[in-house]
């Protein structure tokens, strides 16, 4: 792939990632993995979950706009049309940090309207990674809020998404990024404060929860998942979890030795969210990261201004001038820093990333991962396959893996394949679109059929 080409696939990969249900995937990175946080997720202190002011419904949409913002779309074919109306709630809730700080998180509750907001089964949804801090999912023309209204919310399914620490109205002073007990922690206080709003939403609970995510997402929802039956089983009755592509296998893709498209993002992302959490990674920026980006990198994101594209055209990060993700990389941290990761088994970063890993829990309830096998971002073989393998070595029968790379390509690729030719701009495009625009929509029809089971 030309440098033009390795740009463009950056930059639409990550684009594309945040507006589409993906969000930057969470942790498809070249260099880190998925993680197993070990402490508890559960229920903590007093008032957490708990609504901070009185939801709002910002709107409410009907089957007639749902049907025709999914039809124009084309995602009507994989969502069907509307069943019910859905009340657009606001919330700002009670929750707290990865060291037990007191704070708060927004985001939204779909709610179906009429006939159908009675005993509504929940479904709680944790997004892809966002480099955006000001973006909430309370917005109804939010890419990723309407593939939740169309595939759940207008199908009968309340449906609560959280916006995460650190973005949007919450107050918490940075994001946690790929920290699983925060992420845990967040998702389950949604939960609980979608039961303190039902009732002014116009609606009522069935006490049934189902948790996914996608990307990021992914690895959070997972979390959520498991520190719900591990600590919260009387509480929360978890009939079933489907997570997507989701960086399960954060300390085993710390040892690539090759970049993705997005590098720039996603590993200094996670590299200032585990100094912030744990401490540990570097005692001197400088021995972690290069100039210019020393300087101001270790709060760049998420980012009050910057987007994903303009993060790269106004030169904060590499890109620009068409740097291959490993030159993107190499510009951005010292090489001794990628070495050590790389190579020792003691290298903090990876021994924190390995606190982060999802490995060794047994799901009660009937589980799902789904990933496409040309995921650029989050390689199922690095993921999902590692995680199936985990359960698979303790005798776990819950669980079931579905690969949607033959769907994608019938439906995306010239000819019903994926493109071969790394030099054209098809390549480019398909493997730009892949993780954010093509899989999310395939990944959410397998998890609402596993959903519609157990409902």
């Amino acid at each position: 792939m030309n440098r033009r080409l390795h740009l463009l696939c950056a930059v639409a990969t990550a684009s594309l990632l945040a507006a589409c249900g993906g969000g930057g995937g969470g942790g498809g990175f070249a260099f880190i993995g998925t993680g197993t946080g070990t402490g508890t997720g559960g229920s903590g202190g007093p008032g957490t979950g708990a609504l901070r002011e009185p939801p709002v419904i910002v709107t409410t949409l009907t089957t007639a706009q749902i049907d025709g913002a999914s039809a124009q779309s084309g995602l009507q074919a994989l969502s069907g049309k509307a069943k019910c109306d859905v009340n657009v709630v606001s919330l700002n809730y009670s929750t707290v940090g990865p060291k037990g700080e007191v704070t708060n998180a927004s985001g939204v509750l779909l709610m179906p309207a009429g006939t159908c907001a009675n005993g509504a089964p929940l479904v709680a949804y944790a997004k892809g990674t966002d480099v955006q801090k000001p973006r909430t999912l309370v917005n109804p023309q939010d890419p990723e809020t309407f593939l939740l209204t169309a595939m759940y919310a207008a199908q009968g399914y309340a449906v609560v998404a959280t916006d995460y620490l650190g973005y949007a109205r919450s107050t918490f002073p940075y994001h946690p990024y790929l920290h699983a007990d925060s992420e845990a922690r967040t998702v389950l206080d949604s939960v609980r404060a979608a039961r303190a709003a039902v009732v002014s939403a116009g609606g009522s609970l069935s006490g049934k929860v189902m948790f996914t995510g996608y990307s990021q997402g992914g690895h959070s929802s997972m979390a959520a998942h498991r520190a719900a039956e591990r600590d919260n089983a009387a509480e929360i009755n978890v009939v079933a979890g489907a997570h997507l592509a989701g960086p399960y296998n954060l300390s085993g893709s710390f040892k690539l030795t090759q970049a993705i498209a997005g590098y720039q993002f996603f590993v200094p992302f996670i590299v200032n969210s585990y100094q912030k959490v744990y401490g540990d990674v570097y005692t001197d920026a400088n021995t972690v990261y290069r100039q210019p980006y020393v300087s101001y990198i270790e709060n760049l994101l998420p980012s009050a201004t910057l987007n994903y594209t303009t993060l790269v055209t106004s030169g904060t990060l590499p890109g620009a001038n068409g740097e291959t993700p490993n030159q993107a990389r190499d510009a951005i941290f010292q090489s001794a820093f990628l070495t050590d990761v790389q190579t020792n088994p003691n290298n903090t970063l990876f021994l924190d990333a390995k606190k982060n890993d999802l490995f060794g829990w047994n799901p009660r309830a009937k589980t799902l991962l789904c990933g496409g096998a040309g995921d650029p971002t989050v390689p199922p073989a690095v993921h999902m396959v590692p995680m199936k393998a985990d359960f698979d070595s303790r005798g776990v029968t819950t669980v079931t893996t579905v690969d949607v790379d033959a769907q994608i390509q019938a439906t995306y690729g010239p000819g019903g394949k994926a493109p071969t030719d790394p030099t054209t701009p098809a390549y480019a495009a398909y493997f730009g679109a892949y993780h954010g625009t093509y899989e999310p929509p395939f990944c959410h029809v397998r998890a609402r059929a596993l959903f519609d089971t157990v409902k």
